[in-house]
This record gives C-alpha cells, structure tokens and sequence, in this order.
C-alpha cells in the first residue's frame, strides 16, 4: 500500500459519467494522435448519473419543434434571468447533432409510426422531451465508444486535488480505493466532470446513499474546482426536486404527464401553473403540502390500460428500475393509487438549477487550463444533453489547449503534504467511523440550510461547518475504501460551508424554493440581479463577490415575463 504511481497524458478527464465519456471521446476525435486519459473512482462501465441508463431527455432541441433562441428564452424565465445565455445558447445549438450521434452509436429514441422523434410537450412553449424507452443501455454504449476511440481509462482512482501551479492547471492527485496506491497524474489540461453535489442534505429515509442524486457524486469537482482557485457561482441555488415519498428517485411527472397524469393535492385539484425545470414549481410544491391540502399525489388512475402500461414500462425499465418494486412492496398500482409525492433533500447541481462550478462557453473556468462540465458547471437547467454537449465542447477545447503547453512537474512539497492530508485516516483506524461523521455533518445541512432559509440559522450552521473541520480529522479508516469515503465526508463539508455563505450573501429570494429566504421573501433586481461568486483567496480564506449578468444574446424581459409565485 502507498506506492507512488506517477502517470502522464495530454488530457486528464475526471469522472467517466455522462460529461466524462463524451469530454473523452471528444479530445481524442480532435486529435487521435493525442493522449487522453478518463480518471474514474468507480468502474466506467456503471458510473455516474446514467449507470442505470436514462428514461428520456428534457433539453432536446429539435429542429421543427423548437429553436435555439427559444430555448435560450425558457432558461433565463426559469431562472429568473440569471444566466449567462452564451453558455445557455451552445446546449441549444449543439443539442441536436449529440442526439444525432448518440443515434449513430445505437442509442434509441422514442419515434412515432412515420419515424419522427416522438417529442412530449411539457412546458407552454416548445417540445424539448424525448422519451427513451431503451434507454438502460446507454452506459454501455458510450463505454464501447470510449474503447473504440483508445481513449485510456484508469478504474478505481479517486482524485482528490487539481494541481495548480503559476496560475495553470498541470494535473491532480489522488489514490487507489482498492490497493490504496498513491496517485500523481500530469496533464496539460484537465476536465473536471465529476457530477452535483447529491450527499449534501440528508434524504428523509435517513440512508446516507438513499439519495435523489446518484450518490457517489459527493461534490468531489465542487471542492477540487474550489481548492484549485476557480470561482464557483450561485452555490445558493439549491438542487430540489419532487420525489416519489420514501423513495430516492423522481416521481417522473415529466414522463407521465404527456401520457395524461397530473399533480393534485389531497381535494384532487391540480395547483401547479409553473413549468417543471424551476424552483418556482418547486414553491408552488411546498405552500401545497404545508397549506394544509396536502399531501400531493402524482393522478394516473383515469388513464386507460394501454396507457398506464406505457408508462410503467418507461419508468420501470430504465434509470430507477427499483420502482415497480417499491410500489408493488406498498401494494400500490397506478391504475388504483396515486403516487405520494415529496421534496427531496437538497443539493448542489448546475445541471437541475444553477449552482456550479463557473464555466464560459468553451467550457473554461477561470483557472487556465481547467475545464469543466455536466452537473457541476455553471450552466443552468443543462441536464443529460447538456452534459453532453459540454463534454464535447472541453474534449475539444481541452486537446486544443494542450497543444499549446508543455507538462510541469509538480512540487514535491506540496505532493507531500497532500499525500500526508489523505491518508491521516488510515494512522487512526479505530478512529471515529466515517458514516457517523457524515451523518451528523448532514444532519445539520439539514437542520440549518434546508429551504425555507433565515439569516440566524444559516449563521449557526456556517459555524458548525467551520468547526467541524475538527471533527474530520477524528476520522478512521480501515482500508482504501473506507479512506475514499471519508475523503468524500471531507468534500461535503467543503460544499455545505459554501451553500451556507453564499446563501448568507445573497439578500433576497430568488429561484422560488431554491433559495427561498423568510428575512427577505421579495426578489430584489435593483440590487441582486447578479451572479454571486465565490473563490478561495490567496491567503486561503472564502471570497464572495457579485459577478455582473452577462449581456443577452436572446432578447427578454426579466422584469415581465416572469414565474409569479407569491413566496407569501
């Protein structure tokens, strides 16, 4: 245990899940000549938020149903104009030919009787939603690509740093889960794409990995983008989602809804006006089951059989194939019962909201030579075409770039002191186990952050994950895998006490749910119509700061076409 493993590409790709694969195959299509190496802390051929596949795309922008610009104007409405629409603008325009080549690879999509994409309209303007019937092989197939395309895959290494000298990106580090081996890789680019944050707030089971996310996605590229000194933005636009009551998946309206489902409250009035990828929904959600009409039940029971079936065997086969069990365990059938629906815990997650890691549209964040993207970029509402589309613009980018630097060799003190900071577990295995840590760092996400939010809990929230950097250093570990979950314990703290600062510094409410504040319950544009950044300073301390809203590309008018909410 501990040998020094030192490795050596062109492109180092961190996280080999939706973005990673495509960032992967990408580089090496740009220059085959390249050398691309897929770091993954689990096994590629099941990792990420599509290791069970995908029921169906939401952000599918297809000519003749909707445009670019069309898109682009959803987005900035459902995110309360916050957005940077040149980096919106590029899922819009790249979307299309993803799907077109995902086609080409095998990847199935739903099509009607004359071989046209079967697109559901769930928002009031424009058909983004394909439907994905065979969608649990998805996986699978981008694994083949990433072999066909030689791209160099190393299983089981868990990054734990980027390594950043004179301003530039020049590699990370990190170790083996299953031998524990040390692990120092050189790179000219690197591209973080290690998905959300989804361990952040406690699900209400309890279980540490009952989670809405996929839960190996700890915010590990939230807290290495943060130790590299990239800026972040909107971490206090939480990731909600509606869920399926004691269930870690969604409750899947968007699926159902085009099939003829609703939502309904317990008088079995339907009460949501909002399209479903804003937290105003997610509001809306919330007043029903605290006005006393709750609770809140997905409707299927007036749908015939064909169609009930239909829907089973969407949800049922693809990305959370645990449900039909669920529901047959509770004796519940759609054709019968509705689906008792909840709010999920919270979490950080670009790719359903806003808070990321802050990228432009190359990809770039503000560190040189450090791309990212998926869940954890700075692109709003982006979901799985997204990631897609964004894997494919840093692969480019980042071989692009690669040719234009030459490989540094890192310091060997401060590989030392990383070294020495990731192992201290293993000195103390009968230190305290890292699921009782996790638990209450957790709890306490839950306790002090959880929307609706006020200025004095936050405050004792934020001390408590101050402090508990303390508690992290009584952690045990008995073996390589057990030290990859502490370290992910150490990257949870890291994005809880961003979540309770910049949610501190952001003096109104905005993104409905997301970041509803009870001390200041109005949206303010005079003074927030900004992104709120963050950074680690030079003397190693967290910076806030606004960032201006880029300048439109796509004409909208923020102050009347809006989601109307009152938070009252």
């Amino acid at each position: 245990m501990n040998t020094h493993q030192l490795m050596q590409t062109d492109v180092l790709v961190i996280g080999g899940g939706t973005a990673g694969t495509m960032a992967g195959i990408k580089a090496k299509q740009a220059n085959p000549d390249g050398d691309v190496l897929i770091l993954e802390k689990a096994n590629i051929r099941r990792s990420g938020a599509i290791a069970m596949g995908m029921d169906g795309v939401n952000t599918a922008v297809i000519p003749g149903h909707s445009t670019p610009e069309q898109y682009v104007r959803e987005v900035t409405i459902a995110n309360d104009g916050i957005v940077n629409q040149k980096a919106v603008y590029q899922t819009g325009k790249l979307g299309f030919s993803v799907i077109q080549e995902l086609e080409s690879w095998g990847v199935k999509f739903q099509k009607d009787a004359q071989g046209n994409y079967d697109l559901k309209q769930v928002h009031r303007v424009g058909k983004y939603v394909l439907p994905m019937p065979e969608g649990k092989d998805l996986k699978t197939i981008l694994t083949r690509q990433v072999k066909r395309h030689k791209v160099r895959v190393t299983n089981r290494v868990m990054a734990t740093r980027v390594i950043v000298q004179e301003g530039r990106a020049i590699g990370a580090v990190g170790f083996d889960v299953r031998n524990g081996d040390f692990v120092v890789i050189q790179a000219k680019a690197v591209i973080l794409c290690t998905g959300a944050c989804g361990r952040l707030g406690l699900p209400a089971s309890g279980y540490l990995y009952g989670t809405y996310e996929n839960p190996t996605n700890a915010g590990d590229g939230y807290a290495m983008a943060y130790h590299a000194g990239a800026e972040l933005s909107n971490i206090e636009c939480f990731q909600i989602n509606p869920l399926i009551k004691d269930y870690n998946g969604p409750a899947c309206a968007y699926v159902a809804g085009p099939f003829g489902a609703y939502t309904a409250n317990a008088e079995g009035h339907r009460f949501i006006s909002c399209d479903y990828w804003s937290g105003q929904m997610m509001l809306e959600i919330y007043k029903e089951l605290n006005s006393g009409k709750g609770p809140v039940h997905l409707k299927m029971n007036h749908l015939d059989e064909d169609t009930i079936s239909e829907i089973e065997r969407v949800l049922w086969a693809n990305e959370r194939p645990s449900r039909g069990r669920f529901h047959e365990g509770r004796g519940e059938n759609y054709r019968t019962h509705g689906v008792e629906m909840n709010i999920s815990e919270i979490g950080l997650c670009s790719g359903h909201s806003a808070s990321g890691v802050w990228v432009n549209e190359k990809g770039e964040t503000t560190v040189r030579g450090l791309y990212a993207a998926g869940d954890m970029a700075s692109v709003p509402h982006n979901y799985m075409i997204g990631a897609f589309v964004y894997g494919r613009i840093c692969g480019e980018n980042g071989m692009e770039y690669s040719a234009t630097v030459e490989h540094v060799e890192p310091n060997p003190e401060w590989l030392e002191a990383e070294k020495a900071r990731i192992y201290a577990p293993l000195d103390q295995p009968n230190g305290v186990p890292h699921t009782q840590v996790e638990y209450k760092l957790r709890r306490l996400v839950n306790d002090y952050l959880q929307p609706p939010k006020s200025q004095n809990r936050m405050e004792i929230g934020l001390n408590q994950f101050v402090r508990y950097q303390e508690t992290l250093n009584l952690m045990g570990a008995r073996d390589p895998h057990e030290l990859m979950r502490c370290m992910e314990v150490h990257f949870i703290r890291d994005c809880a006490e961003m979540a309770a600062r910049a949610s501190l510094y952001r003096k109104e409410s905005r993104w409905g749910l997301y970041h509803y504040r009870l001390d200041y319950p109005d949206k303010n544009n005079e003074e927030w119509f900004c992104n709120v950044n963050l950074k680690k300073d030079e003397s190693g301390h967290m910076t806030l700061f606004k960032c201006p809203v880029a300048p439109y590309i796509v004409e909208v008018d923020v102050n009347r076409e809006v989601y109307d909410v009152a938070v009252r």
